[in-house]
């Protein structure tokens, strides 16, 4: 059976054949530097990481870019207020969101590009794209003409018109059309801002991506991802800006988009989890009370383009699921498997090809997921039988080498900490009052003390933050 991914452009999904054969250009869609990163954005990560890790088990070379969005109202914003810089707010968050990847297991990108780093390309991008009658310079701002490029809305599914109704548009009476778009911004008094053939200013939103893909990517690319909720007008803007730019289609040969996560069962949009909405948990705290493997496992049970709810109960449920896989790997690799056929390793290989099946199936991974718990519950049922743990170790190799595709590690130690969290949490709270009250020796023993077992300590302007030393 051939991989099969939905494309939201064409609603179904296609066999997945790339541009070069053997090779995947990936990009998904990063964070936005104002605020830390909630499970929402885990969702999607982990979604992607997991994509990732199976087109490399089945033989591709995967190049994976992921941006950071570090020049935004809200970033300018909260430089503003904190009087620092764009740049000291970006750099605060980007080594939480690296330090949270990797206490997740998500493998790192390959390059993570910044919007500011790209600003020479935006600019030639919009030069290009006035140069083609795509977009038109006034008082300092360059947009796009929507209605000048003429796939306009097939990644929405929706008409121009149907867009234009149902849309929030910034009333601006300089545009030639309401839904045209800002390529460049001139700047404001107290902003950052950057020479351009149009004066100062900065780039709009969403220019900043095609210019990163185009940076690091060129013209087309074989998966673009990222939530729901940027198909329409982000990911609907790049293609448009993208293709007039280039003169190449399709920009993205598969556009994968994962559903949205919310922090109850009410699957009403209003209820998605949102950093500027408040209804967020941040992936620190998810971190803290049910550890990486617990929370992969949680929202990779749900397929991903499926809508799902965060219910801390659940996870729990997971959590203790999760018990029976690792008991399944007790000893494992301590001894020599066995050689010839016997119940457990038929099982394994026909665990193997079903988690092929499930994952060829558009990432199917809640069917992966399902065919590993069958086989950890029979490897627990032979060993309880009386099997030797030779005969078990072929069933236990399958197991974890499958398991490792979905991000989980089994990890003792971080088990063991995650049942500690109340006490490491009251002990950096112990240590913040004695730095507080100029204790640095005995804050410093805190620290000290938790090192040996295991426990890394990371101080931000935001707080203390922890993470099980890897």
């Amino acid at each position: 059976m051939a991989l099969k991914v939905y494309n939201t452009l064409s609603r179904q999904k296609e066999d997945f054949v790339t541009n070069q054969p053997g090779r995947v250009a990936l990009y998904v869609c990063g964070p936005n530097l104002y605020d830390p990163c909630h499970v929402g954005h885990a969702f999607s990560y982990i979604v992607f990481d997991t994509a990732k890790r199976y087109l490399r088990f089945r033989g591709y070379q995967v190049r994976h870019v992921q941006n950071f969005t570090d020049i935004e109202d809200r970033i300018i914003n909260k430089a503003l207020e904190q009087k620092t810089t764009i740049q000291a707010i970006g750099e605060v968050y980007i080594q939480r969101f690296l330090d949270e990847m990797d206490a997740l297991n998500i493998e790192r990108a390959d390059a993570y590009p910044r919007a500011t780093g790209v600003i020479p390309q935006i600019i030639e991008i919009t030069q290009t794209l006035i140069a083609k009658g795509f977009a038109y310079a006034m008082d300092g701002d360059v947009f796009f003409r929507v209605r000048q490029f003429a796939g306009y809305g097939r990644l929405s599914h929706r008409s121009l018109d149907e867009m234009q109704a149902g849309a929030r548009i910034q009333v601006d009476e300089r545009k030639a059309d309401p839904m045209d778009f800002a390529l460049w911004k001139a700047s404001k008094p107290g902003e950052p801002a950057w020479d351009s053939p149009w004066g100062k200013g900065r780039p709009g939103w969403h220019i900043e991506c095609s210019a990163m893909n185009w940076a690091e990517h060129g013209a087309q690319i074989d998966i673009h991802g990222g939530g729901h909720d940027v198909i329409f007008p982000h990911h609907e803007n790049e293609i448009a800006q993208s293709e007039a730019f280039t003169g190449k289609a399709p920009f993205a040969r598969y556009w994968m988009h994962n559903a949205l996560l919310r922090l109850s069962g009410d699957t009403s949009a209003e209820d998605k989890m949102s950093r500027h909405a408040g209804n967020t948990l941040w992936i620190k705290d998810a971190l803290a009370r049910h550890g990486s493997d617990a929370i992969r496992l949680y929202l990779l049970s749900t397929h991903y383009r499926t809508p799902l709810a965060w219910i801390d109960a659940d996870v729990d449920a997971t959590a203790r699921s999760l018990e029976r896989w690792r008991t399944a790997l007790k000893d494992a690799g301590a001894t020599q498997a066995v050689a010839g056929d016997n119940a457990l390793v038929q099982l394994a290989a026909q665990t193997h090809e079903k988690f092929i099946t499930a994952m060829d199936d558009d990432f199917g991974t809640p069917q992966a997921i399902a065919a590993l718990h069958d086989l950890a519950r029979e490897i627990n049922r032979a060993r309880d039988g009386g099997a030797t743990p030779a005969m078990l170790a072929p069933a236990q190799t399958t197991l974890r080498e499958l398991a490792s595709i979905l991000g989980l590690t089994f990890a003792e130690k971080q088990a063991e900490l995650l049942q500690a969290a109340p006490f490491i949490e009251l002990l950096i709270a112990t240590r913040r009052d004695l730095r507080a009250a100029k204790q640095y020796a005995l804050a410093d023993k805190i620290r000290q003390d938790l090192a040996q077992l295991g426990v890394v300590l990371e101080d931000t302007p935001q707080g203390t933050t922890w993470k099980a030393e890897r």
